[in-house]
């Protein structure tokens, strides 16, 4: 919407609205929360709007704010909350941290776009969602050992890619 100088913030509302919110409340399962971050994700919208460039539909561009900021949502509630103690650590080197290093993480994120779903889906809430296992098997309607098994693929296919 670069260019366009008036550009109808109320209509955008009003349209999108219902679309956003009811992605939120599948996120979320809470409806309170969902309407929370739905009025978060549409004053970013806002802030952004000269950044929507219309290479995808508008819905989608408010539903990929609307993930980043349950995502960031999800991120401060998790530095608030202390660490879960019943964490599986992984053996070997771990891509998590292999991220560190720009020109390795150009090359996952390459390959990363090359995974099917839901291991991108899940690799990408575990990773840079940093959500726990328990957490993506909720939003999947899955068990908490299915995202951890999906998890587990995710990276070795990642690795194989590498």
């Amino acid at each position: 919407m670069k260019g366009d100088e008036a550009v109808d913030f109320e209509r955008l509302y009003s349209e999108f609205y219902p679309q956003v919110f009811a992605y939120l409340l599948k996120l979320t399962g809470d409806h309170q929360l969902a309407e929370e971050l739905t009025q978060d994700t549409f004053f970013k919208i806002f802030r952004k709007i000269d950044d929507y460039r219309g290479d995808c539909s508008f819905n989608v561009f408010a539903c990929r704010i609307a993930k980043n900021t349950y995502y960031s949502y999800l991120k401060k509630r998790r530095k608030q909350a202390p660490p879960p103690s019943a964490e599986i650590p992984d053996e070997g080197p771990s891509i998590e941290d292999r991220l560190d290093d720009k020109q390795l993480a150009s090359k996952i994120h390459a390959v990363l776009h090359t995974l099917p779903e839901p291991y991108r889906e899940v690799f990408w809430m575990r990773v840079f969602g940093e959500l726990p296992f328990e957490e993506i098997a909720r939003l999947h309607g899955r068990t908490e050992s299915w995202a951890r098994v999906t998890f587990h693929r995710a990276k070795l296919k990642i690795q194989e890619e590498l």
